[in-house]
């Protein structure tokens, strides 16, 4: 099996030696599934000072990531060219159904991370296929969102999650939060356990789980449905998303 690679282009690659070391990330790389590869704009910065931003154009506050270092680190990563992603909270907001597609598109990743101010247009314009929010607020730099990416992608390679059924189960699966989850001891501190979890009635059990996903997502989440009748009815036909995102 070829490894789906990531290449993130940062200019603080030690961001992400520990994310690469543990949990599900860590195994999925020990196992040959992914790869996630650094790469410092700073290496083809052209001064003395590997300088990869400046002011910019017109004033204002701040420093502006400079296209060349950043483009050509990207022309550097070669063959076959990797679908460029732009980490910005000017993007498009990073959900579960556009990670599923994504994952399905190729084999080869390239993550911008940005600092500073921004990034100049050009970068955007000549080195990006996709811009990336992770949600509107504003970080310090695209590294935390390249995890972010990462992560909810390497979810939907084959593989990486031992149990797949966890995968499809997860909360906004189908556009829905996930169900109450309940475990050992059946009561703790005047709290117990719904009764129809231990009554051994598997589809009992499967239909009241169905039922509180659609009530958690109506209460905690209601602009995840289209429409708010018949939420007992088929969830994809009511659910924002369950149509395929628009090709890329």
């Amino acid at each position: 099996m070829i490894p789906v690679r990531f290449e993130i282009i940062t200019i603080f690659p030690e961001y992400f030696i520990q994310f690469k070391s543990i949990g599900t990330i860590g195994r999925a790389i020990e196992n040959g599934l992914i790869q996630i590869n650094t790469h410092n704009p700073r290496d083809y910065s052209k001064d003395k000072h590997r300088s990869v931003d400046d002011y910019p154009y017109g004033g204002g506050p701040g420093m502006v990531m400079k296209p060349e270092p950043v483009l050509e680190c990207l022309d550097s990563l070669g063959e076959p060219a990797p679908f460029r992603i732009l980490l910005s909270p000017q993007g498009e907001l990073w959900n579960q159904n556009l990670a599923l597609h994504l994952s399905q598109k190729t084999e080869r990743f390239a993550l911008i991370c940005g600092r500073y101010e921004g990034f100049d247009e050009r970068i955007r314009i000549a080195g990006a296929d996709l811009d990336i929010s992770i949600g509107d607020y504003v970080l310090s730099g695209g590294e935390a969102a390249a995890c972010v990416v990462i992560e909810t992608m390497s979810r939907h390679i084959s593989g990486v999650v031992g149990d797949s059924e966890s995968v499809t189960s997860d909360s906004l699966g189908g556009n829905l939060l996930k169900h109450p989850q309940y475990t050992r001891p059946p009561e703790y501190r005047g709290l117990r356990v719904p009764e129809i979890l231990l009554s051994g009635d598997h589809r009992k059990i499967q239909k009241w789980r169905e039922e509180m996903s659609i009530e958690n997502t109506k209460r905690k989440r209601p602009d995840l449905f289209t429409c708010k009748d018949d939420l007992k009815g088929d969830k994809k036909s009511v659910c924002r998303g369950s149509e395929d995102p628009d090709e890329f």
